[in-house]
């Protein structure tokens, strides 16, 4: 088991039509969090970087809290590269070790984006890694990157061109869903990510997770999102936590900070958890 290609956590998820949790991780506690819960819940996990993070942390010593994170873990995990435009980044990654990366050229023209996916696709493969690829942004800004204006979807078959021409491992439709929370309850064109799977059986990747209801995550899992992003609930965990136990401790005038990220830990474990277990994957990795 252990590190694993992002293709063989996907592929029995796929067929056996649950979901894996692609969580965007922020940190070391994190990090470290996330792969913890995966161990306790029997669980195939995708661990997510933003462009952001990479620069923020660095790819180098990122990777290297990766390498250390998942030395003898038992269960099937993979790291994979989020929305990321700049190739100069994914070259950088790849090379690092990443094992998926997504390139978002949903900005671009749909044939130039084409075009550039397929040199992507040929560079990841000479690492042994896998692509994700997408056409039409996702609605939403996360880590900078993105538009708050509504995603314009494709026709079926400027999809099923994209995806035969440039063979990636996964595919990003946009259905309605957005990064970010959302305002108000999102109505999702679940019927199309069936379409996609009945004309071109490929693994569709889920954005803007973080607030969908119960019902939906289920329902498009059923039709093929074997991979779940989870980025927004993972932050305002993260970040609430630290502030809940912070306002208690200013209260107490008591500082100790291994307790705090004690609690922190705990808190991004059982929401990963919660995931794993709503999704399907727990016990899976067995």
């Amino acid at each position: 088991m252990a590190v694993v290609p992002l293709t063989e956590i996907l592929s029995a998820a796929f067929d056996e039509r649950y979901g894996v949790p692609a969580i965007n991780v922020v940190n070391d506690l994190t990090l470290e969090a996330v792969l913890a819960a995966a161990v306790e819940k029997s669980s195939p996990l995708i661990v997510q970087t933003s462009v952001k993070t990479v620069r923020t942390i660095g790819s180098d010593v990122l990777y290297a809290m990766w390498t250390s994170m998942t030395a003898g873990i038992e269960v099937p995990v993979t790291l994979h590269l989020d929305h990321c435009p700049e190739r100069e980044v994914i070259t950088e990654c790849l090379r690092q070790g990443w094992n998926s990366v997504l390139f978002d050229a949903s900005r671009l023209p749909v044939a130039e984006n084409m075009r550039q996916t397929v040199e992507v696709v040929a560079e990841a493969r000479g690492f042994g890694a896998a692509v994700e690829g997408e056409i039409e942004s996702i609605t939403g800004v996360e880590d900078g990157i993105g538009s708050d204006s509504a995603a314009e979807q494709q026709d079926l078959a400027v999809a099923l061109d994209f995806l035969r021409t440039t063979r990636v491992d996964v595919f990003a439709p946009a259905i309605g869903n957005a990064h970010g929370s959302y305002k108000k309850a999102p109505v999702l064109d679940a019927q199309r990510v069936s379409d996609l799977v009945a004309a071109y059986p490929v693994p569709i990747a889920l954005h803007g997770g973080s607030g969908l209801s119960d019902e939906q995550f289920r329902d498009l899992i059923s039709r093929g999102c074997a991979k779940v992003n989870i980025s927004t609930a993972l932050k305002e965990t993260f970040m609430k936590s630290n502030l809940a136990f912070l306002t208690a401790a200013a209260e107490r005038q008591k500082w100790d900070p291994p307790s705090l990220f004690r609690s922190v830990r705990e808190d991004v474990i059982d929401l990963a958890g919660s995931l794993m277990t709503l999704f399907g994957s727990a016990g899976r990795a067995g």
